[in-house]
């Protein structure tokens, strides 16, 4: 058993904060003492190699900084692992991993030698947690899942892990369905992707359309239709819900769309051009001229993407460009020799940060949860490309190769990647010295202690009280940031319908309360410095009362209504203790106040509309216990409507087929009590 360990611990109530720093996958135990256990990855199994001996030794001096480090390392050997540097109130400060933990440690026990910002983390630590592993793979599976789910100070965080869109063709109906797809992959059928936008997936999608006529309407309404829909007059399916197509002819519709996706549209554009001679020469003219139509159209698309490699099938390009101590990785798919879109980056780096270490914690996060493709290409070199290069081979099953292209087509795809991402980086600077400089108007037009870092809206949407959500949207020196928006459903019982203050007294409440029990000190940049709501003098008070309440009246407010003639550019700002006020009707912070009320009523009517929608689509089967899709689509099939469901009889109910007896009895009860 290798044993490490961890001193320094001021208190027992310290102790708990280190446990709780522990990703949720740690498990502890007591066996001669304090016993951390942890599964390096949760696909792997907890091995004995991977636990850690807890020592309490209150009765030492406490250590911090280069002295604390240098007393670790008489008790470290060369074993592959990770570190955490820790501060005084149990923090993570930084995670890495090391091929040599003691090897790796001993370069920050020197007092020369290191950056501004290594520096400022080592003064700060005044504790460490190490976990040993097998390999040094496995080091750095673990520290990549450490990293995203501490979020440490001093690492180069990726702060966007939004998932990707793909293309499924489902496999559960005899026709099969062509249709966007996004997260878990657990329908049958064939995925392909990742496509970097919602947008690229509909483009695609509209070609396939255009090119094959595969149905994208759901198996309900595929069942159910009597007459051919809109897409097939407009040419975009061949009609298969009303047998106008074979279920043969389909398929092969089917398999020329997937070779499509794949890359092999020269292939399909040949045979389609012997079957048009073919048809042609039979005096087949409609068949012809509906071959024709699909080549032209294949050929205006190929035409069009002209940025589409033809000597790489499959790969992601992966390119950093950093100025002003601020970074953007720009990323490209192609596969099936095709562009399917790029998505652009920022991390969150420091000044003094190489590009290097960027591009390594990039790969490493980015590809955390995601498929990596067989090829990634990189503008920048990384620390340790074979090993990465080894790590994601296992997660993939098969052979990855990472390179930096030197030459031909592969390094002008690098060289394309990375002049996006200086321009990115250039547009992401100008809009962001925009944003500091109304900031710093806000703060002076009302009058702000200082300028506000995180802006919080809020607004109410309903119709007469009913589906009632509050919605809340942020904004800081970077824009927008919609990651962080929230919805809240309206959940007061004792709310009178159409209570406006009454439900941003519950948003508010919930919101404070969620803060002060994540990060009681207000610590986090999840505190805002402002709050904007939409609303006057009534708002305003009921919104005061709710901080009054939760202890946090020192956060700025400002109610923004419209004036008496309601006109937009006539708001009045309403402030606890001081007079209504307005601003010039040409003044930048007006149209900037204008435009965050206007996105947070946007947001909130929206997530209105889809509460409202999912309600009108409920259906009354879904409120019985025990009754899933697969029984819920036999019910429908058998009786053609929920309506039918609810007046069938016992012994009717009882002759669906994967319905049992008392599946029946329990249908015809919640429906005939």
């Amino acid at each position: 058993m290798e044993i490490v360990q961890f001193r320094d611990s001021p208190s027992k109530h310290g102790f708990h904060a280190l446990i709780s720093n522990l990703p949720s996958d740690l498990s502890t135990e007591n066996v001669d003492g304090l016993f951390l256990a942890a599964s390096v990855i949760s696909m792997q199994p907890l091995r004995e190699s991977h636990r850690a001996k807890v020592v309490m030794t209150d009765d030492t001096p406490p250590l911090t900084g280069h002295d604390l480090i240098a007393d670790y390392l008489t008790r470290l050997d060369g074993s592959p692992g990770v570190y955490r540097m820790l501060d005084r109130e149990s923090r993570v400060l930084y995670v890495g991993k090391a091929k040599s933990l003691k090897n790796r440690v001993s370069s920050y026990a020197r007092p020369q030698g290191h950056s501004a910002r290594i520096s400022r983390m080592i003064s700060e630590t005044t504790s460490m947690m190490f976990l040993t592993t097998k390999t040094e793979t496995e080091a750095l599976l673990l520290e990549q899942n450490l990293i995203k789910q501490l979020k440490p100070k001093y690492n180069v965080l990726l702060r966007d892990d939004k998932s990707f869109p793909n293309i499924l063709v489902s496999r559960e109906h005899g026709f099969p369905q062509i249709k966007k797809h996004r997260g878990a992959k657990t329908e049958k059928g064939t995925y392909y992707g990742p496509f970097a936008s919602a947008g690229a997936v509909n483009r695609t999608l509209n070609q396939l359309q255009r090119f094959f006529l595969l149905r994208d309407c759901s198996d309900s309404q595929f069942d159910t239709r009597t007459r051919p829909c809109l897409q097939y007059q407009i040419k975009r399916c061949c009609a298969p819900c009303v047998g106008y197509v074979t279920a043969e002819d389909y398929a092969v519709l089917v398999r020329d769309a997937e070779r499509f996706l794949g890359g092999k549209s020269k292939h399909i554009q040949a045979e389609l051009a012997q079957e048009m001679q073919t048809a042609s020469e039979s005096m087949e003219f409609e068949r012809a001229a509906a071959l024709r139509d699909r080549i032209k159209a294949m050929t205006q698309v190929q035409t069009a993407q002209g940025i589409n490699p033809q000597s790489v099938p499959e790969a992601d390009v992966i390119a950093v460009h950093m100025e002003g101590g601020q970074a953007c990785v720009q990323v490209f798919f192609i596969r099936g020799n095709q562009n399917w879109g790029n998505r652009d980056y920022y991390p969150r780096v420091g000044g003094d940060v190489s590009i290097t270490e960027v591009m390594q914690a990039f790969v490493g996060q980015f590809y955390s949860d995601r498929e990596p493709p067989r090829v990634i290409l990189l503008s920048d070199a990384i620390e340790d490309p074979e090993l990465m290069a080894e790590a994601l081979s296992g997660k993939l099953g098969r052979r990855v190769q990472i390179s930096v292209p030197q030459r031909g087509e592969k390094l002008d795809l690098v060289a394309g990647a990375q002049r996006n991402a200086r321009e990115s980086l250039a547009r992401r600077m100008s809009e962001k010295a925009s944003q500091m400089k109304l900031l710093q108007g806000l703060a002076e037009a009302f009058e702000l202690p200082e300028v506000p870092r995180r802006i919080e809206v809020y607004d109410n949407s309903h119709i007469q009280g009913a589906h009632a959500v509050g919605a809340m949207i942020v904004a800081g020196a970077e824009g927008l940031l919609k990651s962080q928006y929230r919805k809240f459903n309206i959940k007061g019982d004792d709310l009178t319908p159409g209570d406006d203050f009454g439900m941003m007294k519950e948003v508010l409440g919930r919101r404070f309360k969620r803060l002060l029990k994540e990060d009681p000190e207000r610590k986090s940049e999840a505190w805002p410095d402002l709050l904007l709501i939409d609303g006057g003098a009534g708002q305003v008070s009921a919104v005061r009362e709710i901080m009054r309440e939760w202890g946090v009246e020192n956060i700025a407010m400002i109610g923004v209504a419209k004036g008496v003639d309601r006109d937009a550019g006539k708001e009045e700002f309403y402030r606890t203790g001081k007079p209504v006020m307005a601003l010039r009707h040409n003044d930048p912070v007006l149209y900037f106040v204008q435009r965050l009320r206007d996105e947070a009523h946007r947001f909130a009517i929206g997530t209105h509309r889809a509460k409202r929608a999912k309600a009108n689509l409920k259906s009354p089967l879904d409120d019985i216990d025990g009754i899933g899709p697969k029984r819920k689509k036999a019910l429908l099939a058998h009786f053609g409507s929920a309506k039918a469901v609810m007046r069938a009889n016992l012994v009717d109910l009882k002759a669906v087929d994967g319905v049992s007896d008392a599946m029946a009895e329990q249908i015809f009860n919640h429906f005939q009590p």
